[in-house]
């Protein structure tokens, strides 16, 4: 076995353990390389939470760009060389774009890197290690950073419904994804959904309730099999989506060039719908339950009664409610999974690495099934009301429809 395949296998048996190296090739290998790369946890996070998702998506635009540069089948993202075409393996232009871009970010000296040997030492003398360069050098300059916006630090207000930092949390993280440049999309606001309800709305009230009745920390409404999902959804949230979209794509797509496509695609829409959310959420700036709850009586509704204990399932995130990020990455990936197999119908596995839960791996029937459960979590968490989830969900559907139908596709021969 290769360095790359014992660290890939590490990195599999170490996070979330069911990605089978057995079936996988060099963009699933390098995808995995790329998730511990970037969020870790076998060597550490180099840029962990949804910011890490502007990094993926560069590192997949490029193999898929040094793959279509030899192969030509599919548009490409960015990098195209038709002088390239048919000269070397599209593996070595893989490997070498993965690796080019990896290094570019982080360093060829980053923990995360030592170990995997450098493509041009396995591909020796192929042709494709040309592609793989030249791509990660044409995609490396569309790296996002990190910026400081005029509203930072971001601490929201003090009046109803507004956000303001939770327990444990200075102020709104990530604010600077709210004006970054998207992947796919053509501004962060192009699937900005309508506002949040009103505090007196009736449809306020039912969310207030649900969330206050079944998502609190002590709770005796949540069923066992509902507390248990909670806390499978509760941690790795980027690795555990990507490596079951390693799994589907191990299992049910034979063509590497097919897979390159799929996990640029799969990035693309992943990135674009934190961007949308961040968009959304530091513009209506929306309180979270735990606020909404304990300040309940100052809400201006009559029918809200507040609890100055509450306390939800898991700890609320560092910014605000609506709409769902967790909802809107599902959605969205769920998506162009969706429109990649032509069905829904289509069975497939999560795991998680999160303590205490009884049943891992979860396994579903159709994509939309986790779709479902996933607006659900969150309010059994307590972390969101569900017109939140359920606007999340729609957002990140669109995100995921725009991406395929405007990205990646066929080449069309000209007769």
């Amino acid at each position: 076995m290769t360095t790359l395949g014992r660290l890939t296998g590490m990195i599999a048996t170490l996070s979330l353990g069911a990605w089978s190296a057995a079936h996988a090739d060099v963009v699933t290998e390098w995808n995995a390389v790329t998730m511990n790369c970037v969020q870790g946890p076998v060597t550490p996070a180099n840029r962990t939470g949804p910011t890490g998702l502007l990094d993926i998506a560069i590192v997949q635009a490029a193999v898929h760009d040094a793959v279509q540069a030899i192969d030509g089948r599919y548009e490409p993202y960015h990098f195209e060389a038709p002088a390239l075409r048919g000269s070397g393996s599209r593996a070595a232009a893989a490997a070498s774009a993965a690796y080019g871009v990896l290094r570019g970010l982080y360093g060829a000296d980053d923990p995360c890197l030592v170990n995997v040997v450098d493509p041009a030492s396995t591909y020796a003398g192929d042709g494709g290690l040309l592609a793989g360069a030249q791509a990660a050098a044409a995609l490396l300059p569309l790296y996002r950073p990190a910026f400081i916006l005029p509203t930072d630090p971001f601490v929201g207000g003090t009046d109803p419904g507004e956000w303001r930092p939770t327990p444990g949390v200075t102020q709104g993280a990530a604010t600077f994804m709210a004006e970054t440049a998207p992947f796919a999309m053509k501004r962060p606001s192009q699937f900005r959904p309508a506002p949040p309800p009103k505090l007196r709305s009736s449809r306020y009230l039912r969310d207030y309730q649900e969330v206050k009745a079944i998502g609190s920390l002590d709770n005796t409404r949540r069923t066992a099999k509902q507390t248990d999902v909670s806390r499978f959804w509760s941690v790795n949230f980027f690795n555990q989506w990507f490596e079951a979209v390693r799994n589907i794509a191990d299992q049910r797509v034979a063509d590497l060039g097919e897979k390159a496509r799929l996990f640029a695609l799969v990035s693309f829409a992943a990135a674009d719908s934190q961007i949308s959310i961040y968009e959304t959420k530091y513009l209506y700036n929306y309180w979270r339950p735990i606020t909404a709850i304990q300040e309940g009586d100052r809400d201006g509704n009559p029918w809200t009664r507040g609890d100055a204990s509450w306390t939800p399932f898991i700890t609320t995130p560092p910014y605000p409610d609506y709409s769902s990020g967790a909802n809107c990455l599902t959605a969205s990936i769920v998506t162009v999974l969706q429109r990649f197999f032509r069905t829904d119908k289509l069975a497939f596995s999560v795991r998680t690495t999160a303590a205490g839960v009884k049943v891992n791996p979860r396994t579903y029937k159709r994509f939309s099934d986790v779709m479902d459960e996933m607006v659900e979590v969150r309010i059994w968490q307590g972390i969101h009301f569900r017109t939140a989830e359920v606007v999340g969900r729609r957002q990140g559907a669109k995100i995921g429809h725009w991406t395929f139908d405007n990205y990646l596709g066929p080449v069309r021969r000209r007769k």
